[in-house]
């Protein structure tokens, strides 16, 4: 079953996500893939950095993916929200979501994003794309409407800029699209690096 399976992705980028974020922007870029979650448990290891945190959780779900399905492409990403050395990721809870904005209210804040690419079981790329993101003073009040809404609870950090979390901005110094999940430039590029042709699959 696996090798019919495997040989009807051969050459396919497949995305190693459930993400609607990450699906919405790769579809926006004109890519052609397939969505495959990759069923890896988002855990920190004690002292892990955020971009290598990242990278590593990138590579561990390309990998999950790759395993299953060895004739494709996969990409892999994880993105993390860091305030210093301070790793935020997706809150646990309401109380969890209304700490996390207070924390990064009325100050800058890294977004990284992992991605890593795999072909025929060997990592191609890995690498993480960093963003600055200022968050304006918020009130309580403020604070409290938006961890009312759905948004925080499957967002690193808490917020979407995106969706109504654009309002909790003051500025985004980098890609926007890094901060939404995907850098896409620098994924189209590292696609053309290696001979990939997005719109098709394996050139």
């Amino acid at each position: 079953m696996l090798a019919r399976v495997s040989s009807s992705y051969q050459g396919v980028l497949l995305l190693a996500s459930a993400s609607p974020r990450r699906h919405q922007l790769l579809t926006q870029a004109g890519v052609r893939f397939e969505a495959i979650e990759s069923g890896v448990q988002e855990e920190r290891m004690a002292g892990e950095a955020a971009a290598p945190y990242a990278m590593r959780l990138a590579q561990d779900k390309a990998r999950a993916v790759a395993v299953r399905y060895p004739a494709a492409i996969v990409l892999g990403a994880d993105t993390v929200v860091a305030v210093g050395d301070e790793v935020l990721e997706k809150p646990r809870d309401r109380d969890h979501a209304r700490w996390m904005i207070g924390r990064l209210a009325g100050r800058a804040h890294q977004v990284i994003t992992g991605f890593a690419l795999i072909r025929t079981q060997q990592v191609l790329e890995c690498r993480a794309v960093s963003s600055i993101v200022t968050f304006r003073k918020l009130s309580v009040g403020e604070i409290e409407a938006y961890v009312a809404t759905d948004e925080p609870y499957d967002k690193a950090g808490a917020y979407a800029v995106q969706g109504q979390g654009r309002s909790l901005i003051e500025k985004v110094e980098g890609s926007l699209t890094n901060v939404m999940g995907l850098p896409i430039e620098e994924v189209m590029a590292a696609l053309v690096r290696h001979g990939i042709d997005g719109t098709r699959g394996a050139a």
